[in-house]
């Protein structure tokens, strides 16, 4: 990813600087990087969710670094699973530029499940960017660090996805100090990985309920507009409507719609077969990432 002639150090005060990291106490001293470094002063939009996110959240993460692609804005993210990974996919694939903040060295890729994101971001003409020092592996006090990086770097955070007490939360918390905007996207409050993004909208936070509100925003906040986008209709009756309201078990399902369990495990299976539901490990189903995104 990040060869030895390929590596770069901005010093704090040098050309190229980020000047929204000295709104940090105390700013970095410096930034170790790969890739290029203007994409580092590019208007940014960061996206940051659960690391063990729900189809759901892996949806909106996506939407999210898709439609700010679209935009013209660069998309900043942690690199790590979860919503992190779904967004900078999405932005990549949507041909926009991406800053990956990594709590390991910047030439490492972590985690490795993560290699397409870091790897396409360098290719795409962005980079990824680290506190710490070369070669420097994983460790639990690099992560606030990085979360406040990827604060700091951005106008907006979209917050997809997030339990009350996590990384993603604190980032939140960042942003907040430093006067950011914060958009959240609400889940169901059944869901404890919802927890946090419904409180951030509790206290304050844009509401985010859809893609042409996220686009919107996003055109009022950037002063861009996103053009020639296609938007496709989702096919499925009141089993897939209850589904999108909240993962569910099928004697559940059964319950609340007055339907034979049979029945309704015959539908999930025909759901399933046609990319549009998906089994979750505890037993409920959820529509697929690529129903929610309007692919099938």
């Amino acid at each position: 990813m990040c060869g030895r002639d390929a590596r770069w150090e901005i010093r704090r005060g040098e050309d190229g600087w980020p000047s929204a990291l000295e709104e940090l106490s105390p700013p970095p001293d410096r930034v170790f990087g790969c890739g290029d470094p203007a994409a580092l002063l590019a208007p940014a939009l960061a996206v940051v969710g659960a690391r063990r996110a729900t189809p759901y959240g892996l949806s909106v993460a996506a939407m999210a670094g898709r439609v700010a692609a679209e935009c013209g804005v660069a998309v900043v993210s942690g690199g790590a699973m979860g919503c992190d990974h779904a967004a900078g996919l999405a932005a990549l694939a949507a041909g926009g530029v991406g800053v990956v903040v990594s709590g390991c060295g910047a030439d490492v890729v972590y985690p490795e499940s993560s290699r397409d994101v870091f790897e396409g971001t360098v290719a795409s003409g962005g980079a990824v960017i680290s506190l710490e020092r070369w070669g420097a592996p994983p460790r639990r006090w690099a992560f606030p660090k990085r979360n406040a990086v990827i604060a700091a770097l951005a106008e907006v955070l979209v917050v997809t996805e997030a339990g009350p007490r996590s990384g993603t939360m604190s980032t939140a918390d960042v942003a907040v100090e430093l006067g950011r905007v914060i958009y959240a996207i609400p889940g169901s409050i059944f869901s404890p990985e919802s927890a946090g993004t419904n409180r951030l909208i509790a206290e304050g936070a844009r509401v985010i309920p859809d893609e042409q509100s996220l686009e919107t925003a996003i055109s009022l906040d950037f002063d861009v507009a996103r053009l020639g986008v296609r938007r496709s209709r989702r096919e499925g009756g009141p089993i897939m409507s209850a589904l999108l309201a909240s993962p569910t078990r099928p004697d559940e399902l059964a319950t609340r719609m007055g339907v034979d369990v049979l029945t309704i495990m015959r539908t999930l299976t025909e759901y399933e077969a046609r990319g549009m539901a998906q089994r979750l490990p505890d037993g409920r189903y959820s529509p697929t990432e690529a129903y929610l995104l309007g692919h099938n």
